[in-house]
């Protein structure tokens, strides 16, 4: 047997392609598309492009050609694009929050990313490295069971054990082993049923139970656990009475990890704190700012003021001064105060409560741009010209004294004629000078184009006992547009500036929608006579001709509907791409400080490179914006889905006594595996197994996003009216179960692109109710 020759690899040829046995690849030569999904399920800490051309060493025209290659492979289902990263679908992206919740038999931690969509199956193992990850990092910080952190994913290469590997980059809670879930008694025994679907049950010794009674949701640790039997739970709060629904809130807040308690050095550091100083301040105590928000708001974080700009060489302009709360001189980069709130990303909003994400002293008190009260600020002016265009801007560093507070319908129905005694005062001086500037800047949004998508919030109105009294769709009005409009201006000024400066900070971004939505869009509105313009280069106003010609047709709202399905989400990144849905080159959070650690990080930067005192970026802060901004981009959907689950158990608790009524209702989503139908009047979805629609075979149709029977061709679309019989509601998961009470309609042939679904017997996977996340701007 002869011994081959093996030479070294040559500097023209990629290390990564030739690891393994995989035949060499010529450096400067754009891959075959196998070797590159391959490399990026390997290397997902590598799989931006700037990565992958370095990699394989390409340069100029080749990476032109890479790009192509990659929008192909996304195009086909093979990629997806998470933050600046691709990914096959199903992967986990290269920063995670995950959840340690095992050992494996050799006694290494095991986590699982904290969210995961559920129809994607079982959260993929990652084994937590505790050491050293031989990259001169140092060691990561010491993880246990039950800690969620926010860790470094890589792929395992060996192919044996889990599929990832994670070094973890910093503990963001540690969670103690406390269980959440709610006490049942009986005659033989006390247990713990719990309330998160992987769960298990537990028994409760009496001498465990404390103050808790049968019903209660509760908090526990696991006292013992043995090789046979149930473990054995000891109690260590009661939150209350799951009868009560301000318990549902809490289920959510500890099923999703959010922290809610702040500990008592942040207390104590957010009441030390005092007024800030005049020191670098510009005094604008006489400019009649004012806030405008809504009549419960305890905290107010902008004020706006407008004018006519004097400038003969502007005529007809305006300038519009927007003043954000000056969080930035209160929370400094590594205190108490925000390490907290980093770990908090953003306060949650609830039917009955408010997670924070400061203390109230700073969030109600310090920071509140109260009536009459000195505030520091930062504030921008900004000149537009009589056509709407902005012509310039300038951040300042100030003092002001807000001239009034006003709801939004106070302000709107002064504009609309019917002042009251507070309004009545300002309407000359103040508010008329806001409508006519904001007349202006609508001739800049409407020049821009930016997507109308028509989707009414709804919102949870509560009794005093914390039951839901009536679901409530605000009326949208021009005095909260005009809020909307002054403060995305005011965030572009702000990505525009540090831009400028060159300074490193963290973009709201919005990519457009992957070819393959397009596709899927583009073949449902063929389904109703509606076209869409093929290619890769559409724009938000091209969406926007669509959602007009469906106004006032039947399929209005399934249209809006399908639109939204078709858009990426929003997220964070110090990578700028552009807001797709806003139609914006440039666009930053800057105006929600108190709310959002974003805007924080924009206003420290704003403070740093525009040298306007203490308070600004750190280097050190600046070298980690990567891992900040995945980390919020996280929390922020931790957030909406804790927001979302709530209001799916508020209203399944609000129904379960209705159990056997029958409902008008809307099919709202089509799946494989059954209809969702939404019910208008409650702002819930209920789900209708394919198994209950009757003895014929289903096919899913995706084009027409439909089932239809196979033999009598009748079938439900997307959209259609049902009635419906509420067959079960299960408040502590948040599910409703219909039964369709009303015939199937004549359906469309199938699409060459469909499934055939078939009856199920048993053994579905019930899937909860609630109306999809509102996708932030």
């Amino acid at each position: 047997m002869t011994r081959e020759r093996r030479e070294k690899p040559s500097r023209k040829t990629s290390a990564a392609a030739t690891a393994g046995d995989k035949p060499a690849i010529i450096h400067g030569a754009v891959p075959p598309r196998d070797v590159l999904l391959e490399f990026i399920a390997d290397n997902p800490d590598r799989a931006s492009k700037r990565e992958i051309a370095k990699a394989f060493g390409l340069k100029g025209e080749t990476r032109v050609e890479l790009k192509d290659v990659l929008r192909a492979l996304e195009d086909e289902g093979l990629l997806k694009k998470s933050r600046k990263s691709l990914a096959r679908p199903g992967a986990l992206p290269p920063v995670t929050v995950l959840d340690i919740t095992t050992r494996d038999k050799d006694g290494e931690l095991i986590g699982r990313p904290a969210e995961w969509p559920e129809d994607m199956g079982t959260a993929p193992a990652v084994l937590i490295r505790q050491s050293s990850d031989g990259r001169g990092k140092g060691k990561s910080p010491a993880a246990g069971l039950n800690d969620r952190v926010l860790a470094k994913i890589f792929a395992n290469k060996d192919r044996t054990g889990p599929a990832y590997t994670a070094r973890v980059i910093k503990i963001i809670d540690r969670r103690k082993g406390a269980s959440l879930g709610v006490v049942r008694m009986s005659e033989q025994e006390i247990r713990l049923m719990p309330i998160e679907r992987r769960g298990e049950e537990m028994v409760i010794e009496t001498e465990g139970l404390g103050e808790a009674k049968d019903g209660d949701l509760v908090e526990v640790e696991v006292a013992r656990t043995g090789r046979f039997g149930l473990p054995r739970a000891r109690v260590l709060s009661v939150v209350g009475s799951v009868a009560s629904e301000k318990a549902i809130s809490m289920i959510a807040i500890y099923a999703h990890g959010i922290p809610h308690i702040f500990p008592q050095a942040v207390l104590d550091a957010a009441e030390a704190a005092r007024p800030a100083p005049m020191t670098k301040r510009e005094d604008w105590r006489d400019v009649p700012l004012l806030t405008i928000d809504p009549a419960d708001a305890k905290d107010h974080d902008d004020a706006v003021y407008a004018e006519l700009d004097p400038n003969p060489d502007n005529p007809g302009g305006v300038i519009v001064t927007v003043a954000i709360a000056d969080v930035s001189w209160y929370v400094r980069t590594g205190s108490p105060l925000d390490r907290e709130a980093l770990k908090r990303g953003n306060s949650v909003y609830f039917p009955d409560r408010v997670v924070p994400m400061l203390p109230e002293r700073i969030s109600n008190d310090l920071c509140s741009l109260r009536e009459g009260e000195d505030r520091p600020a930062i504030a921008v002016r900004m000149v537009f010209s009589h056509e709407g265009r902005k012509a310039s801007h300038t951040f300042h560093r100030i003092m002001m004294k807000s001239a009034a507070k006003l709801s939004y319908q106070q302000a709107q129905s002064a504009i609309d004629g019917k002042p009251d005694d507070k309004s009545g005062p300002l309407l000359e001086p103040i508010l008329k000078p806001l409508w006519h500037a904001y007349a202006i800047m609508k001739r800049g949004r409407e020049r821009r184009q930016p997507l109308e998508l028509d989707m009414p919030e709804r919102k949870l109105i509560l009794k005093p006992d914390g039951t839901v009294d009536r679901v409530h769709i605000p009326e949208r009005l021009d005095a909260h547009k005009l809020i909307e409009e002054m403060m995305i201006q005011a965030n572009v000024s702000a990505a525009e500036t540090l831009e400028k400066k060159r300074q490193p900070l963290v973009y709201r971004i919005h990519d457009a929608p992957a070819l393959s939505k397009q596709e899927t869009l583009r073949e449902f509105l063929a389904t109703i006579g509606f076209s869409m313009a093929k290619g890769g280069q559409l724009r938000a106003n091209s969406f926007n001709g669509i959602l007009a010609r469906a106004v006032d047709t039947p399929h209005q709202t399934m249209v809006n509907e399908m639109v939204l399905r078709s858009q990426s989400q929003a997220i964070y990144s110090p990578e700028n791409i552009g807001h797709f849905g806003l139609n914006l080159m440039k666009y930053a959070h800057f105006t929600s400080p108190i709310r959002r650690y974003a805007d924080l990080i924009v206003h420290r930067a704003l403070v740093g490179s525009l040298g306007l005192g203490e308070g600004g970026i750190t280097p050190e802060e600046e070298a980690g914006l990567d891992d900040i901004a995945a980390e919020i981009s996280t929390f922020e959907r931790r957030a909406m889905a804790a927001e979302r689950d709530t209001v799916n158990r508020l209203i399944a608790h609000h129904l379960s006594e209705r159990v056997g009524e029958e409902f008008e209702g809307r099919i709202s989503g089509v799946t494989k595996a059954g209809l969702f139908v939404a019910l208008p009047t409650y702002g819930a979805d209920g789900f209708v197994p394919i198994s209950t629609l009757g003895n014929d075979y289903f096919i899913y149709d995706e084009a027409h996003q439909a089932l239809t029977g196979e033999k009598t061709g009748l079938g439900y679309q997307l959209g259609d009216s049902v009635q419906v019989k509420l067959a079960e509601a299960i408040p502590l998961a948040g599910a409703l179960r219909f039964e369709m009470l009303s015939e199937g309609r004549k359906m469309p042939t199938p699409t060459r692109s469909f499934h055939k679904s078939g009856r199920r017997d048993g053994g579905q996977r019930r899937p909860m109710a609630g109306t999809r996340p509102r996708r932030g701007r």
